[in-house]
């Protein structure tokens, strides 16, 4: 089945379509909907059901077709297949819902500051709220695009966030829910071949974005792009940064420097022409935003304006009758989260194109509180690194998740990148090697013990070490190897106490930091054998990989 031609014979059979309105209607309709509240600051506050919360890894599925199936690391937990007739029962059950539905709203927009990379999106809700979300999410068509690799055929994407799938219906072809003792009434789909994506039954607005994520993902690397979950500035000499991290580790915090200019907070292609955003906005988590330590964030969605002028989306943080939010409050979740466009970012660039990084950062937010909050990285190390995606999964980001655990999501987004390690892994190492660029790791996590004994470091002092490491400061000064996790440690970084360099001098109990991180080691050698054995991953690389013999 044709499944744009079918959304196009839906909406034109429709009574009530909003096609590509303007920015202050949705938010006049988000409002006149009450399908969220304004808050003191002008800014919309929004809640979701408990199961949406966070992303869906369990209920997100691929549509494994022949002309895709051998690109796919379904090795993967994160690629779970599903066939090609269950998608159209899917489809066809999101088509029939979407003609009952009083209103339509659909919005064209596009992934990939690039033009030559540009993918136009058409998204098609029953909710004003999800079209505002793509508004701010998702850039304007760019001049150019009709000369996109991707202009042949633009991406579909259907969302009813609160509408759910008869469990009946898909006993044997969706997931199993223990809990309910039925199939699972809710699911996000995507379908590479055909560039359709269905989001049914999750309210989370972050499953709208990280689907087309993913999408960007899978279609990418085979045009010589390398996609990466990270977040990019350029400083006042021209010189570019990339973060990458998993969410929770601080690429949308660092990345918002009053000193350096924002070009995206997460989702970034590498091509030979240099960096480019694929986002418009920032959707960034609240737990516990300060205006001392993320002014720019705070700034973004605090600032009072015109509620038709603001349209920040503020997603399940506390909220009192005053309108004033509780960003500390983590009650209903720890994933709390701001959907804003970048330009509410004062110092951001809403070109969103900058050339080759001298530097690409790895963020861990390490909960064992035995990794350097900084080390500079050779060229194997930054692939082990990269390919491994080591950190401490933090509470909240996703459904279930309530105490931080050592996790490995590879590429610093397993979830999102779909293809076979390899593909990511070498793409990283030939761009590091012909644009001499520079590779770091940054432990925005624990210090002087592990988590519920030591403290998080502090902002402010990552702030400054990733200044260094840009400035060519850590250039100047001596390292010494920890052989353990296979990285080299600054001795000194100007305006950092020493002492928080080494960590094994932050522990009181150096036995009790010695087992840590012993343990953490072996992790690293257990996941390296059961997630990447036997595919095809280098030994200079596989050398690096700590606890292995």
């Amino acid at each position: 089945m044709d499944a744009s031609r079918a959304v196009d014979r839906a909406l034109g059979a429709h009574p009530d379509v909003w096609e590509n309105r303007g920015r202050r209607e949705l938010i006049a309709e988000v409002i006149r909907r009450r399908e969220a509240l304004v808050s003191a600051s002008g800014a919309l506050a929004t809640w979701t059901p408990s199961e949406s919360t966070g992303r869906r890894p369990q209920d997100t599925y691929i549509v494994d077709r022949p002309e895709i199936h051998a690109a796919v690391d379904w090795r993967s937990p994160y690629c779970i297949p599903l066939s090609p007739d269950t998608f159209e029962m899917i489809l066809q059950d999101a088509l029939g819902t979407l003609r009952r539905k009083p209103r339509l709203y659909v919005a064209e927009r596009a992934l990939g500051a690039d033009p030559g990379y540009a993918l136009v999106v058409r998204t098609v809700t029953d909710r004003a709220l999800t079209a505002l979300f793509a508004d701010n999410m998702f850039r304007p068509v760019p001049p150019g695009a009709e000369a996109s690799a991707f202009a042949d055929r633009p991406f579909l994407l259907l969302a009813l966030p609160y509408d759910k799938l008869d469990p009946g219906t898909y006993e044997g072809r969706l997931r199993f829910d223990p809990e309910k003792k039925r199939a699972a009434d809710l699911a996000v789909v995507m379908d590479f071949a055909l560039r359709v994506g269905i989001v049914y039954g999750s309210a989370y607005l972050g499953s709208v974005k990280k689907l087309m994520f993913t999408v960007m993902n899978f279609l990418l690397p085979p045009l010589g792009v390398l996609p990466l979950h990270g977040s990019a500035n350029v400083g006042p000499g021209g010189d570019t940064a990339l973060f990458l991290g998993l969410s929770g580790t601080g690429k949308t915090s660092l990345s918002a420097d009053p000193e350096r200019i924002l070009i995206g907070d997460d989702e970034h292609g590498w091509s030979e022409g240099g960096v480019f955003n694929f986002e418009w906005g920032c959707y960034a988590k609240m737990i516990d935003l300060h205006p001392d330590k993320e002014p720019d964030i705070y700034w973004a969605v605090m600032h009072d304006a015109d509620p038709l002028e603001h349209g920040a989306i503020v997603e399940n943080a506390m909220i009192y009758p005053d309108g004033r939010f509780d960003f500390h409050d983590r009650r209903l979740t720890e994933n709390s989260r701001a959907s804003y466009p970048l330009s509410f970012i004062r110092n951001a660039d809403p070109g969103g194109r900058a050339g080759h990084p001298t530097a690409v950062i790895f963020l861990t937010a390490d909960a064992n509180g035995v990794l350097p909050p900084i080390a500079r990285l050779e060229p194997d190390q930054a692939m082990l690194w990269f390919l491994m995606g080591y950190t401490s999964k933090l509470a909240g980001t996703e459904t279930g998740v309530v105490e931080p655990q050592s996790t490995f999501s590879r590429f610093f987004g397993a979830p999102f990148m779909p293809r076979l390690p390899e593909v990511y892994t070498e793409m990283l190492g030939a761009f590091l090697d012909r644009y001499r660029t520079r590779a770091y790791l940054v432990n925005t996590g624990w210090s002087g013990g592990a988590y519920g004994e030591g403290a998080r470091i502090d902002i402010r002092l990552t702030r400054r070490m990733v200044r260094a490491a840009l400035s060519g400061e850590l250039e100047e000064v001596d390292f010494w190897e920890d052989r353990r996790f296979h990285l080299w440690v600054p001795e000194a970084c100007p305006g950092v106490p020493p002492e928080i360099l080494r960590p094994e001098d932050t522990w009181r109990d150096k036995g009790a930091y010695a087992a840590r991180a012993d343990r953490l080691a072996q992790e690293f050698a257990r996941e390296f054998e059961g997630a990447f054995s036997g595919m095809g991953i280098s030994p200079g690389v596989a050398a690096q990989c700590p606890g292995r013999r």
